[in-house]
């Protein structure tokens, strides 16, 4: 999910199980990734329809994409990943001309950093907000997510 006017883009790896049977971002249920957002925002998105979550991202300027267009994984850790094909994400730029920074949810993400850098934009490695995750309290999820919407101005709803 980009778009022209989307300022910071969120990369993940390559969506679980979950997310792709729900067809949708961050489907588990034990995922953080909606619950930061509705901390930093104070907005409840948890419990919106899908549709109306994608459209509060649109609104704030936030994508959504994967550094891995395809693989093979058993289950949906990220360690399992094999045969990755890589998104384009040299065109970042060119799909969102917006384009302020690109944050990495996690660490197999954050190892495209290097591709994502040469854009010219801001790169920030974010704590995954995956269950798997347990190192990280979801306090100190929420400080460093915050801290990269923040460096775009994305952390409050914009005047439309």
């Amino acid at each position: 999910m980009l778009e022209a006017d989307t300022r910071i883009v969120i990369l993940g790896s390559f969506p679980g199980e979950a997310s792709l049977a729900a067809r949708q971002y961050y489907a588990h249920p034990r995922n953080q990734f909606w619950r930061i957002l509705s901390e930093i925002w104070r907005v409840e998105l948890v419990t919106l329809p899908y549709s109306s979550r994608l459209d509060e991202l649109r609104r704030r300027g936030v994508g959504l994409w994967d550094v891995y267009a395809t693989c093979r994984r058993d289950g949906s850790l990220d360690r399992a990943i094999r045969d990755a094909v890589p998104n384009d994400l040299a065109r970042l730029g060119a799909v969102a001309p917006s384009l302020a920074a690109v944050a990495h949810n996690g660490g197999e993400s954050a190892l495209s950093m290097r591709l994502t850098r040469a854009l010219g934009v801001d790169v920030h490695r974010l704590p995954s907000s995956s269950p798997a995750n347990a190192s990280w309290s979801l306090a100190r999820k929420i400080d460093v997510w915050r801290a990269a919407l923040e460096s775009v101005s994305v952390q409050r709803a914009p005047t439309r």
